[in-house]
């Protein structure tokens, strides 16, 4: 079974196209949800959890149909909003415990299940402390505890390092990573930084205007891509023109860096002469991966009818 199946799921609201024939199936493990400010993400995630209706086309999760079967679905997620939603003048001990029971939790359970929750995301020496005086990043890892604390099998996190600084930043994709990895919590994780998906995610579904761009995993997306990169510390010209002499494909980016085709045995070897003969420091030597800012690149991406991640 899938985690997430969505067959022409659409959003419209006057005069905007918010996700428009969606179609995509999501297996598990921690997926990126990828796209800029307005490409839809916020909507996908508010659809999926049965907080709007979509305008056409069905969506289901963990086997659930997002309005059929709205009050069980929602014992069963857990959803880290992107605004501030924590009340101020309340503890996390008692909000997150609040928000367990809200889900099911007896009250005993709760308490303790708040506790554990609190300790893994950090906050478990400030639980008693109105959260009004948190920091913006011990709020965001209460908005993660409220999410986690029913013990969700899957998670849905929208931009969960909104407002942090890179130190903040760090940390909250860390335990993001933590999470999947050691609890074993399925997490669809929105983003429009491409550099935090890279970092923690297994797979990945770029939205642009509403419209799905890929999905796939994301080892399909920065694979290798027949080229090496090469760093000399000395005159990259000479390097270049040497190797071109030699048959090779070269092509400059940057001051010190070059691409050099193809990525072969022989290729190698070349480059290693070259520096040699010429008396240059090598820096770097290695296979040339895509990057995701290529999806965004593109001048018209093609629409998929129907992608499985």
């Amino acid at each position: 079974m899938a985690l997430i199946e969505a067959a022409g799921l659409t959003k419209r609201y006057p005069g905007v196209i918010a996700l428009d024939d969606l179609t995509v199936s999501i297996e598990g493990g921690i997926v990126g949800l990828v796209g800029a400010n307005g490409a839809g993400k916020s909507t996908l995630i508010k659809l999926l959890l049965g907080l709007i209706e979509p305008t056409q086309g069905t969506a289901a999760v963990l086997g659930f149909d997002v309005c059929r079967d709205r009050p069980h679905l929602r014992r069963i997620v857990g959803y880290m909003p992107e605004h501030d939603c924590l009340p101020s003048d309340v503890s996390a001990t008692e909000f997150v415990a609040h928000m367990a029971q809200l889900s099911g939790l007896p009250r005993n359970a709760a308490r303790e299940r708040t506790a554990d929750i609190l300790r893994h995301v950090g906050l478990f020496e400030e639980r008693y402390r109105p959260m009004g005086t948190y920091s913006t990043g011990m709020r965001q890892r209460a908005k993660l505890a409220q999410a986690l604390v029913h013990d969700p099998r899957l998670l849905f996190l929208d931009e969960p390092t909104n407002g942090l600084d890179p130190e903040g930043r760090d940390e909250m994709l860390d335990l993001i990573r933590r999470t999947g990895r050691e609890f074993g919590i399925a997490i669809l994780m929105a983003s429009h930084l491409l550099g935090e998906i890279e970092r923690v995610c297994d797979s990945l579904v770029v939205l642009d205007a509403g419209r799905l761009v890929e999905a796939g995993p994301l080892r399909n997306f920065t694979a290798a891509t027949g080229r090496l990169v090469v760093e000399v510390d000395g005159d990259r010209d000479a390097a270049a023109a040497a190797l071109r002499a030699r048959g090779l494909r070269v092509t400059t980016d940057g001051r010190s860096v070059f691409l050099v085709e193809p990525a072969d045995d022989r290729t190698l070897d070349l480059v290693r002469d070259v520096v040699a003969e010429l008396g240059l420091g090598l820096v770097r030597l290695e296979p040339a991966r895509r990057q995701l800012e290529d999806l965004f690149r593109r001048s018209e991406a093609a629409t998929p009818e129907a992608v499985r991640v």
